[in-house]
């Protein structure tokens, strides 16, 4: 767009908090830090067929099995390394797994402090730890157990931790 000065996204500007209150009762969205690996994967679910009267194969999205390939070194006083331990350790199964994942895109900030974000419940499906020799590594993946749910994000400590109210930003 003429006139439209455009900047590159850099990856630090998609950030993600982890539900880790204990108690059930009000979310406290911790920042997931410490991750050296955090990729998303849509896995979309295609039905293709070819009809006798055409000469190329047809596809369509008919649906999809999200999921995050994760990676990260073990801290401690790390609320998010900690559950995510406790759950592979512990081997934990069924919706002793489930997490809820706020992904938050600094780079939507409005004037207000309120970015764009989605929520999702998340399966953790723990893959290996013990890699590597410098630091306790810890992998896996997210799997998704729900919908995603649309919202935004505010936080009072520079994003350590992050609010997350469902629905659109109220217009200021």
């Amino acid at each position: 767009m003429p006139g439209t000065e455009q900047r590159l996204i850099q990856r630090a500007d998609r950030v993600a908090f982890m539900d880790t209150d204990t108690t059930g009762s009000t979310p406290a969205f911790t920042r997931m830090t410490g991750f050296t690996t955090m990729t998303g994967s849509k896995e979309p679910k295609e039905y293709s067929r070819q009809y006798v009267d055409e000469s190329t194969e047809r596809s369509d999205v008919v649906g999809y099995a999200p999921g995050v390939e994760y990676s990260f070194d073990r801290h401690t006083n790390n609320p998010v390394h900690e559950k995510i331990a406790e759950i592979s350790d512990k081997e934990k199964v069924g919706s002793d797994t489930h997490v809820d994942i706020v992904t938050v895109d600094l780079f939507t900030e409005d004037d207000e402090g309120r970015c764009k974000a989605i929520k999702r419940t998340y399966a953790v499906i723990p893959d290996s730890d013990g890699d590597g020799t410098d630091a306790l590594i810890y992998s896996g993946n997210f799997k998704a157990v729900s919908q995603i749910e649309e919202g935004y994000a505010t936080s009072d400590d520079e994003w350590q931790t992050a609010t997350y109210t469902k629905g659109e930003i109220p217009q200021s």
